[in-house]
């Protein structure tokens, strides 16, 4: 699949969208994301089931501001609207490809599981401050 641009309309329905989304924030005149692009684009012809985005960070600066991205290039790796990677720098390309990889592997009911336990021994950590 073709490498898509993300702008703050379509950037919500990508993220809720079942499955793997890999963002590359970049820039033109950012040298590294520029030679970033090939490998980028390389790897997202090998999986096209996954939506491989990319998002200009001088034309969606709310976007910017919103995911915090502050460095670039910037690789982001949600599956199933969690984030799971927020990497700073260019990747090689077997890098990207175990990324994906690995996005693959991950047992989300797993992943569900724990991110219940932590809200709700977050949500008890809350109560027991303000109690007293």
């Amino acid at each position: 699949m073709a490498v898509v641009s993300l702008d703050s309309k379509s950037f919500g329905a990508a993220l809720v969208r079942p499955g793997i989304l890999l963002i590359d924030w970049g820039a033109g005149w950012c040298a590294p994301c520029r030679g970033f692009e090939p490998t980028f684009e390389q790897v997202a012809m090998r999986h096209p089931d996954i939506i491989f985005a990319r998002v200009d960070v001088d034309a969606q600066p709310e976007l910017v501001g919103v995911l915090g991205v502050q460095v670039l290039p910037t690789l982001m790796v949600f599956r199933d609207g969690f984030l799971l990677l927020n990497h700073i720098g260019a990747l090689l390309e077997p890098m990207l490809e175990d990324l994906v990889r690995q996005a693959r592997a991950l047992d989300m009911d797993d992943m569900r599981r724990e991110v219940a336990q932590y809200r709700a021994t977050q949500a008890r950590v809350r109560v027991g401050l303000h109690a007293g």
